[in-house]
């Protein structure tokens, strides 16, 4: 079953996401701890968790493990949103709510994602 992130497992995701780039937990806590206080035992225990979901991938460089996502965010929140879908047995009514709450430029950016979606099934 997936379901959201904890705090600090959204948090790491969130830099790994941004920085688009592999890192070490000293790059994480450092970034971190310009906004709290937090632990590198913490955040190495949370990476390994990540990692142990397979929300992360490690190498060993030197001494260091070095972690990167597993997938992209736009990928998770599909993920998240598929989720959402399945607690349904009416999708489109919940689509159809879903749409009727989106601003109109995410209006104009689903309907060329079905458009994109149409011309590939085409092919």
């Amino acid at each position: 079953m997936l379901r959201g992130f904890g705090d600090l497992e959204a948090e790491i995701m969130d830099r790994l996401w941004s920085w688009g780039r592999p890192a070490t937990v000293r790059e994480v806590v450092d970034d971190l701890q310009q906004q709290r206080a937090v632990a590198y035992t913490t955040v190495t225990t949370v990476a390994d968790i990540l990692h142990t979901k397979g929300w992360l991938r490690r190498d060993k460089v030197g001494r260091a493990w070095v972690y990167e996502p597993t997938c992209t965010r736009e990928e998770y929140t599909a993920r998240l949103m598929h989720q959402a879908l399945d607690t349904t047995s009416d999708r489109a009514g919940a689509l159809l709510r879903f749409i009727d709450r989106i601003s109109e430029d995410e209006a104009t950016a689903l309907l060329a994602a079905l458009e994109q979606v149409k011309a590939r099934d085409a092919q």
